[in-house]
C-alpha cells in the first residue's frame, strides 16, 4: 500500500497536543484545541500498573519468540502483514549477533478468534515449548481468554494490536505489553473524523467484544465532547456471530443518521451489505470503519463500488525507509501493512530488554521493556541499540512505528493513526492521511 500524508483541514486535539504529520520533510499543522475532542479525563489510567522484577537468577538460555497471530478466524487479514514483521524482525536481530551471543527462534502459532479454542492450544504449545515471550494476539478479545494463563506462566505477552482500554490495568505483574495504542485515542481520531467532516447525527454499530464495547464507548464520549447532544447520537451493540443484523439495521434506518461508525471485523461485510441494500451504505450516507475492518479483505467478494467513500482510522505510522520493501522481501503476497510495524517494533523490544537484563527470563526481560523505549541515548535499529548497551548506555528505541515512550502499563502515550478510505474498486486508496494523537513530546 503506497502511503503519504495529506494534511487534514479538521481538527483533532490530544491531552497535551494532537499533530498533523507531513511526509517526505514535509512539516505537520498544530491542530486547533477548540475544534475537537479533549482526552484531560481519558489519558491517565485509573490504577498504578504493575511493574515486573528481576527474577534475581538470569539465564541465558537461547530466546525464543512464540507468536499468537490470527492464520484462521475473523481477524485472519491482519496475520499475514503481523507474521512479516515478526520474521523480518527476527532475521535482522540475527543478523545483527542474535540475543546474548545467540540467535533467537520464533515458534509460530495461530490465535484463531473468539469463537474457537485455538489460542488456547498453541499457547499451551508455546509454553511447553519454553517460549519466554509471546507475541500477540491480535484481538483483545483472543488475548482476554490467554493474558491470565501466559503471564502467570513468567511469560511475557507483547500485543502489536490489541487495543481495549481494559488492558492499561490489568492485573498481569507488569509482564503484559503493547506496541498498538489504547482505544481511547483511537477514539478521539474517530471521534474527530466524524465530527470534522460535519456530522451532526451518529451511529455507533460496534460488535459485543472488549474492542467494540470499549471502543463505542470512549467514541461516544468523544463525540458528546466534540458538540454533539447525546440524543443526536445512537448506539447499537451487535452480537458478531448473530445470523442476521437487519433488526440493528433496520434501527440505523428509523434514527436516520448522517454518520454511520461500524466497528466490527469479518461481519461487517454483511452488516454494509444490508446497509445498502436498505439505503444507508457508503453510497448514500457518510460511513466510517476502524482498524477491525478497514482493510482490503473487507472488499473481497463485495459489488464493486459498494464500499467506495467508506472511511476509518486504524493504528498506523507512516512506513520508515525500507521498511515495506523489507516485508514484501519477506512475504511479495503482502497486500495490507496493518500492525506489520507494531509487530516488528514488539520483537526487536524484546531482545532489546534481554540484553539489557542480561537474561532471557521472561521478568527479567519485562523488568527493562519500558526502560529500552525512552528516557535514554536514541536509536532506530536493533544494531544501534545494542552497540549502546554494550557500551554500559541507555539506550531509548524509536522504532518503525516511531517514538514509542512507553507509559508505565507498558503501552504508547500517544497513538499514530491513517485516515484510510475505499476506492471505487473497493481496495484501500493509496493517499494516506496521518495524524497522532495524544502526548508528542
Amino acid at each position: 500500500m503506497a502511503q503519504r500524508a495529506a494534511f487534514r483541514a479538521a481538527a483533532l486535539v490530544g491531552a497535551t497536543a494532537l499533530v498533523l504529520a507531513g511526509c517526505g520533510g514535509g512539516g505537520g499543522d498544530t491542530a486547533d484545541p477548540a475544534a475537537a475532542p479533549s482526552t484531560a479525563d481519558t489519558a491517565a489510567p485509573a490504577c498504578e500498573p504493575a511493574q515486573a522484577t528481576p527474577t534475581g537468577s538470569p539465564s541465558t538460555d537461547p530466546l525464543i519468540i512464540g507468536s499468537l497471530l490470527p492464520e484462521t478466524g475473523s481477524l485472519a487479514f491482519l496475520g499475514p502483514p503481523e507474521f512479516a514483521g515478526v520474521d523480518v524482525a527476527v532475521t535482522e536481530i540475527n543478523d545483527a549477533g542474535g540475543v546474548l551471543d545467540q540467535p533467537i527462534q520464533h515458534q509460530r502459532g495461530d490465535s484463531g478468534d473468539d469463537t474457537t479454542d485455538i489460542v488456547n492450544q498453541t499457547t499451551d504449545r508455546h509454553l511447553a515449548a519454553g517460549v519466554q515471550a509471546i507475541v500477540g494476539a491480535a484481538s483483545s478479545g483472543v488475548s482476554k481468554l490467554v493474558i491470565d494463563k501466559i503471564t502467570g506462566a513468567g511469560v511475557v505477552q507483547f500485543s502489536p494490536a490489541n487495543t481495549s482500554d481494559e488492558f492499561t490495568c490489568w492485573e498481569d505483574s507488569g509482564l503484559y505489553f503493547r506496541t498498538a495504542p489504547p482505544d481511547v485515542l483511537q477514539a478521539q481520531a474517530l471521534a474527530g473524523l466524524i465530527a470534522g467532516d460535519g456530522a451532526q447525527r451518529v451511529t455507533i454499530l460496534a460488535r459485543n467484544d472488549p474492542y467494540g464495547t470499549g471502543l463505542a464507548d470512549n467514541t461516544e464520549q468523544n463525540l458528546l465532547t466534540a458538540g454533539i447532544p447525546q440524543d443526536q447520537i445512537q448506539k447499537i451493540i451487535y452480537d458478531p456471530n448473530a445470523a442476521s443484523f437487519n433488526a440493528e439495521v433496520d434501527q440505523i434506518v428509523q434514527f436516520d443518521p448522517d454518520g454511520i461508525a461500524v466497528i466490527g471485523f469479518d461481519e461487517s461485510k454483511r452488516i454494509l451489505t444490508r446497509m445498502t441494500e436498505v439505503q444507508i451504505g457508503p453510497a448514500q450516507k457518510s460511513v466510517y470503519g476502524t482498524d477491525g475492518n478497514m482493510g482490503n479483505a473487507l472488499g473481497e467478494g463485495l459489488p464493486p463500488g459498494l464500499l467506495e467513500g467508506m472511511k476509518g482510522t486504524t493504528p498506523l505510522t507512516e512506513l520508515a525507509g525500507d521498511f515495506q520493501e523489507r516485508l514484501l522481501a519477506q512475504d511479495p503476497s503482502l497486500t495490507d501493512f496493518n500492525y506489520a510495524a507494531e509487530s516488528y517494533d514488539a520483537v526487536v523490544i524484546t531482545a532489546l530488554a534481554a540484553e539489557a537484563a542480561g537474561s532471557t527470563n521472561g521478568a527479567d526481560i519485562a523488568s527493562e521493556i519500558n526502560g529500552i523505549t525512552a528516557d535514554g541515548e536514541k536509536c532506530e535499529t536493533f544494531a544501534d541499540c545494542l552497540a549502546i548497551i554494550d557500551a554500559g548506555g541507555d539506550p531509548d528505541y524509536d522504532g518503525v512505528t516511531g517514538a514509542l515512550n512507553f507509559t508505565a502499563a507498558g503501552e504508547p502515550g500517544s497513538g499514530s493513526y491513517g485516515i484510510l478510505s475505499f476506492t471505487a474498486e473497493n481496495t484501500i486508496a493509496d493517499d494516506t492521511e496521518f495524524v497522532i494523537v495524544g502526548e508528542t513530546g
